[in-house]
Order: structure tokens, then sequence, then C-alpha cells
């Protein structure tokens, strides 16, 4: 197979390249924990040749494209957001070229952003990219897809265009709570408990209180030994999760079956909260990424 083009997928905590060939099959891939916080200095062109230098050295003049938060205000090249609605040949038609010091050309994928009268704004950077590859994959033009992660997104898609979306910190508030709160004093690691997650889950399913007052229970209730302290992590989970996937339906009431696009224990775990709920979700192919970016670079003849 012969490479056609280079697609990055440059993530806060992760870096992914794939080498493809002219129908997207991947004929050599690359993944690293050189996501954009790793990067010292802004020295992000040395990153970029340190993964890659050797496709680039071996296939001089090949296309590169990329997407993720390496396009945010903390990455390598800060590009405008896009507004909704959007579709692949719309993000293929703003790419924004950038050569770097060493005289490559990267092709970067710009974000979305959900700029609604009478909202708040909202913003996806990279999300985009794998929502494409998912449509084009599955030639499923439109639902409502779930995006479980740090900051999670719920998106509408119609007739192959991303409609509307809503972000929740549900991931980052998970980290904080079980790292730098009390209720992480009590908590102990250990396997992963199913029924604890559950049970956060119904809890929030049940709330009437302030989701906060609720999290609380996290701590009580292994003070009164209803819940094992290796069983916090997974009870909080199901409490955060929980309370994200009840506002997400009361706001898609009419949506009959959620699409997960995930990768593993974590898109695992919205399934269960789903089911909870007496609601079924379909679970994505995992890896959507890679044919994003091909869609996106074949939409804009980089391929």
């Amino acid at each position: 197979m012969t490479p056609q083009l280079i697609g990055l997928d440059w993530g806060t905590s992760s870096f992914r390249a794939w080498l493809m060939a002219s129908d997207g099959s991947v004929v050599a891939e690359k993944a690293a924990p050189s996501g954009i916080l790793t990067v010292a200095d802004g020295r992000f062109e040395d990153v970029f040749h340190a993964e890659i230098g050797g496709w680039l050295a071996d296939h001089p003049g090949l296309p590169v494209i990329a997407s993720g938060m390496i396009t945010s205000r903390n990455g390598w090249h800060e590009t405008p957001y896009l507004p909704l609605p959007a579709s692949a040949r719309q993000l293929a038609d703003n790419l924004h070229p950038f050569t770097t010091q060493s005289g490559h050309t990267i092709h970067f994928v710009t974000g979305l952003a959900r700029l609604d009268a009478g909202t708040t704004p909202d913003v996806m950077r990279g999300e985009e990219t794998e929502l494409v590859g998912h449509i084009a994959a599955s030639d499923l033009p439109g639902g409502l897809f779930v995006m479980p992660g740090t900051h999670s997104k719920w998106v509408t898609a119609a007739n192959g265009e991303i409609r509307a979306f809503d972000t929740c910190m549900t991931g980052e508030a998970f980290a904080l709570l079980r790292g730098q709160s009390i209720l992480g004093r009590l908590a102990e690691d250990g396997p992963f408990r199913e029924e604890a997650f559950r049970a956060g889950v119904r809890a929030a399913l049940e709330n009437r209180k302030a989701l906060l007052s609720l999290v609380f229970s996290a701590r009580t209730l292994v003070l009164f030994k209803q819940l094992a302290a290796d069983a916090v992590p997974d009870y909080l989970s199901g409490l955060l999760i929980g309370d994200e996937v009840k506002a997400g339906l009361a706001n898609h009431s009419a949506v009959d079956r959620p699409t997960i696009i995930g990768r593993g224990d974590l898109a695992e775990r919205y399934r269960l909260a789903f089911e909870v709920f007496g609601r079924k979700a379909f679970m994505a192919e995992p890896g959507m990424a890679r044919r994003g970016l091909f869609e996106i670079g074949r939409l804009a003849k980089l391929s």
C-alpha cells in the first residue's frame, strides 16, 4: 500500500498518528503519551518530528492533516471555531494550513462552536473529527451521539451535519473530587465495583437533592459502613455519570437509542448508566478519529 496521507489526532493527553493509503487503510500507526499538556515550552515541532519524523523523511511531501486540542489556545496553532451547523465538507473547506519551521505543511481541522441565541457558548475540538468518521463509516446521517471523556459531549446530528451539542465536565469533576476533596480521604483503589457504580446511578436517577448534596453521601455511606472504601470511586462515578445521563435524556426525550462513541471502560460505564435508566445505547466502533481525518482530507483533495 502506497502512503497518501498522514493523520494526527493530537489531544490533551495523547498523540496518535496514522500513515494512510488512498483508500484510508492504515499502512502504519503510532501512539504516544505526548499530549499538548506534556509539551514543555511550546516545543510542539520537536515532538512532531520525534514522533513522525521517520515518516516525513521516508515520504517527502506527503500531506499531513491534524485535529484535536493541538489547535486550541494551549496548542501549537490556534484556529478559530466554525459555527454550527457543520458538515465534513465545511470542515474540509475550512482547513487551516500551517507551515512549520522545517518547511512541512500541516492542515489543521478547526473546532466547532455552538452560538445559539439565548444560550451560553459551547465548543469542541477533536470530537468533530471523530463524529465525521463515525458518520462516514456507518452511513448513519444523524442521531444522538454521546462522547464520554474529561469533558463529555452530547451531540445531535442530522443529514450528515453536526447541528447542536452540549458539554458536561463529568470526567474532570470526578478527578477533582476523587483526588482533591475530602471524599478521597476515605476512598481506596480496587477493581471495578459494578454494583457500587449502579447504586450511584440509581441514586442520581431518584435524587431530589442538589447534586453536590448527593455527592457528600459518598463519604457518609462509608462512615456508617454502608459502602466499602474501595467502592467509593465507582459509586462517585455512578453519581456523576448518572446525573449527566438524567439531564441528557430529559433534553433528548424523543431519542430512542443514543450512540456512545468512546473507548474502553468509560464507554462501558455510560452503557451501564443508560441501562439503569431503562434505555439501550449503541456502542460505536472505536478509533473513528482516523476515519474522520481521512474523510476530511479526501474532501479537501489532500489524498
